[in-house]
């Protein structure tokens, strides 16, 4: 399997640090978001990654370079004279993916889990699904609405009361996604867009999937309070 890590973001929350530096080389404990990331894939088997670049993007590629990728073969989707979004950012690498028949993962640099990689993926196959997003029940301002079979129906914003589709289930995305590569041809959306009004247009017509890892490890380190409570939850 091959995977993207999403690490193009101009990480806002994290101010000061990302006054001078890319949030994925923030540090936890030692090592950096990215790291952390690379070696939590390799945990499954997960060698061949591409990262998208934009803020301070020098210091990522020649973190990497000096890293000898932390022993994966990492390739830089450069993003330096736009940001794209998490959609537009997947689009622009997606031919890093469309060669192969098998389904790929997407995840956030400033995710932290230990959600079984493999177990999203048997979901998944199982399934037959487009796309399989990991959630969890917990608080967030914003959740995606799922239906009896756990396919997704709709979005809501808790602090602005926006819908998108019908009601559902709430639940809080993880920003960890297993993808069939059936999807990139479906992408019609231009530019910098979200993945999620990607799959919100199709999750009507194709199947969409929620994985409940409630009870796993998870932090957001997007913020300098998030990376303290990082600090406290991995090594």
């Amino acid at each position: 399997m091959k995977a993207m890590i999403l690490a193009a973001g101009l990480g806002t929350r994290l101010k000061p640090w990302t006054d001078k530096h890319p949030k994925a080389l923030a540090i936890v404990n030692g090592k950096s978001l990215l790291q952390r990331n690379v070696e939590y894939l390799q945990q499954f088997n997960i060698y061949d990654v591409v990262i998208n670049v934009h803020h301070f993007a020098p210091q990522i590629t020649d973190a990497i370079k000096k890293n000898k990728g932390w022993g994966s073969h990492i390739l830089v989707s450069d993003e330096t004279s736009e940001v794209l979004e998490t959609g537009g950012g997947l689009k622009k690498a997606a031919s890093y993916f469309s060669g192969s028949p098998h389904p790929f993962l997407l995840m956030n640099v400033d995710i932290l889990t230990n959600l079984n990689i493999h177990q999203l993926l048997q979901a998944h196959l199982t399934k037959k699904a487009l796309a399989t997003l990991a959630v969890s029940n917990r608080q967030s301002s914003r959740y995606l609405l799922f239906n009896t079979e756990n396919l997704l129906c709709g979005w809501y914003n808790q602090k602005t009361g926006e819908k998108k589709g019908v009601e559902g289930n709430k639940k809080a995305f993880s920003g960890i996604h297993i993808i069939s590569p059936g999807l990139l041809p479906l992408i019609t959306e231009t530019g910098k867009f979200s993945i999620l009004d990607v799959y919100l247009r199709l999750c009507h017509e194709q199947p969409i999937l929620g994985y409940d890892h409630s009870g796993d490890l998870l932090q957001d380190a997007g913020s300098p309070e998030s990376i303290l409570a990082a600090e406290k939850k991995f090594n």
